[in-house]
């Protein structure tokens, strides 16, 4: 945890069927100027990927080349605006994987060359996660920080569990329904520590800076004030998410609560 904590007061990177397009706002419309992505494949096939270029057209890896921070001095190549207040810079760059309320489970797919967003693949089928009631698909636009990862081969100590082997993870909590392949500029709001099949899965809760609300949320607290019960069905959800599967409840450090940015 100390890693993660690193990561959210200074930025420092941590060991640690689609719905396309970009939505409103001059802040997301800012990062996506600077990214831009080409599809191949089909939606919803093994074959399909999604593949990330910068604003000359290279292609790029969303993993490696997208900062972490967005008040990063240079941003593909292009100086980035010194930042307005205290909490402007403290934004970090956010990658949409998953849209909210889809079933789909995307992802940066890590050992690809430059790494696109494909469909997860077990046992050879594409894989969906199931609708856990009321809910359908995930309940948030989910997605990743860039240039962080979990390092399997170290235990964490606040869970006693090593690290998934994947980059980590953002629940984006905000108004709107985000587009696969979005880049988007988000506050980091607390944390969860799942477990995850015995792994340590940290899950970031945050809200797109953009959003019509975002200037009401600063911490854990105000998502327990302004969006009652949304914290509750994200612990329910983490925890029953896999036993469609056949698979046992996950488990969470700290009893399952929500810790806030500012421990």
């Amino acid at each position: 945890m100390s890693a993660l904590l690193r990561l959210l007061r200074t930025g420092a990177p941590a060991a640690a069927c689609l719905r396309l397009g970009t939505s409103a706002g001059t802040g997301s419309r800012r990062a996506m100027a600077l990214y831009h992505t080409e599809e191949r494949g089909q939606p919803c096939s093994q074959n399909y990927r999604l593949f990330f270029k910068n604003v000359t057209g290279h292609y790029i890896s969303p993993f490696h080349d997208i900062p972490l921070k967005v008040n990063s001095k240079e941003e593909n190549g292009i100086p980035m605006k010194k930042a307005r207040n205290d909490e402007y810079e403290n934004l970090f760059n956010m990658i949409v994987e998953i849209p909210r309320w889809t079933n789909a489970k995307m992802e940066i797919a890590t050992k690809e060359p430059m790494n696109p967003i494909k469909q997860y693949v077990k046992d050879g089928k594409l894989r969906y996660v199931a609708n856990i009631f009321p809910y359908k698909g995930y309940i948030w636009n989910y997605g990743t920080l860039p240039q962080t990862w979990e390092d399997p081969h170290e235990k964490d100590k606040s869970t006693n569990c090593f690290g998934d082997n994947d980059p980590i993870d953002v629940c984006e909590i905000g108004s709107k329904i985000l587009s696969c392949g979005e880049v988007i500029h988000v506050k980091i709001l607390g944390i969860l520590a799942l477990i995850d099949e015995g792994e340590t899965d940290w899950k970031l809760i945050a809200i797109n800076a953009n959003d019509p609300e975002a200037s009401k949320f600063h911490d854990i607290d105000d998502v327990k004030k302004f969006k009652p019960g949304y914290l509750e069905a994200t612990l329910n959800w983490f925890r029953l998410y896999k036993v469609p599967d056949g698979k046992p409840e996950n488990q969470f450090a700290f009893n399952g609560e929500f810790k806030n940015k500012k421990i």
